[in-house]
């Protein structure tokens, strides 16, 4: 039988399982949640925008500026850690900031943990859009990371581009290498693996992760777990209609364009039914102009006499 864990034991363990989470959770920074990326509404145009130093569409600064790194608005001197004390004031405002971070545009409370680590540990330093390529300082909106392939996107590409996201550059699901079917998929190379195309020299896999890409290094998952599809093609020979067999080739595509053909033509066909209706009406429209006609010239010869109608009164007879 197993010895029985004692109380210290037991303590030590869930310290080092402490430990190891705060270690991931260090790598993996949600930036929906972090400060240098909190929603902030501006004092003067009333825009909502990123946290930043001044605002991106008046350029005011704010009253109370959030720090990047720790979050606060007011600092209460409650530590040493101010690089410039100010010992029982509460500091807010511009009194209470440090420095202006190069990367998220934001400001930097003057505590001496938040000035010597954000710069080096800012979750935006290279946040570039994947889509439209624009960086922090080139739009006013928040950053925002892919759920699949986790890079960086901004307000306005988010959604569409995370919903077309696990799409394959490839039309079927086989390994890029050989001719066996992926079992490993790479969101960012947009490609699918074989267990033994996986294994790199160059990108060393971690224990108890997903083997990395062999391309990029980016860790892979498994295609099965994933609502992954194929490029499709709606011209030329991948016209999306698949034989009894589940192969669609030239002979697909040839019976698809005879059956547009057929289609068209009888298209056409009701055309021409509709434009010699139209000639018929006109013909009719034509004959009973003319038959209007030969009524009028019948009674041209008709001769009443001096009228109203003709412009005759009885008034205008001279006397003879």
């Amino acid at each position: 039988m197993p010895k029985k864990k004692t109380g210290a034991r037991k303590k030590a363990e869930n310290r080092r399982e402490r430990e190891k989470q705060l270690r991931a959770s260090r790598g993996t920074v949600d930036l929906a949640k972090h400060p240098c990326n909190a929603s902030m509404e501006c004092d003067k145009c009333q825009r909502r925008q990123k946290n930043r130093a001044f605002c991106y569409f008046c350029n005011s600064v704010q009253k109370l500026p959030i720090c990047a790194q720790c979050g606060k608005t007011k600092c209460m001197m409650k530590s040493s850690d101010c690089v410039i004390k100010h010992a029982g004031v509460y500091s807010t405002g511009l009194a209470m900031v440090g420095a202006i971070c190069d990367f998220c545009e934001a400001w930097v409370c003057h505590g001496r943990k938040c000035l010597s680590t954000h710069a080096c540990a800012c979750p935006l330093t290279d946040a570039e859009c994947v889509e439209c390529e624009r960086g922090v300082w080139d739009h006013g909106g928040r950053i925002f990371s892919c759920s699949f392939c986790h890079n960086f996107l901004c307000e306005d590409d988010q959604f569409e581009h995370q919903a077309s996201c696990q799409v394959l550059e490839a039309e079927t699901f086989k390994c890029v290498s050989c001719n066996r079917l992926g079992q490993h998929s790479c969101l960012r190379c947009k490609a699918c693996f074989c267990d033994e195309h996986t294994r790199s020299k160059v990108f060393k896999q971690e224990k108890g992760k997903q083997p990395p890409c062999p391309k990029c290094g980016h860790e892979t998952q498994e295609t099965k777990d994933l609502s992954m599809s194929t490029r499709s093609l709606r011209f030329g020979r991948q016209t999306g209609v698949e034989e009894g067999d589940g192969a669609s080739g030239y002979d697909a595509y040839w019976k698809n364009l005879s059956s547009d053909k057929y289609s068209d033509a009888g298209y056409r066909d009701e055309d021409d039914d509709e434009y010699e209706a139209e000639d018929d009406d006109e013909e009719d429209d034509e004959g009973g102009k003319d038959s209007d006609a030969e009524s009028s010239d019948l009674f041209s010869n008709l001769n009443l006499g001096r009228t109203y109608a003709s412009g005759y009164a009885h008034y205008e007879e001279q006397e003879n």
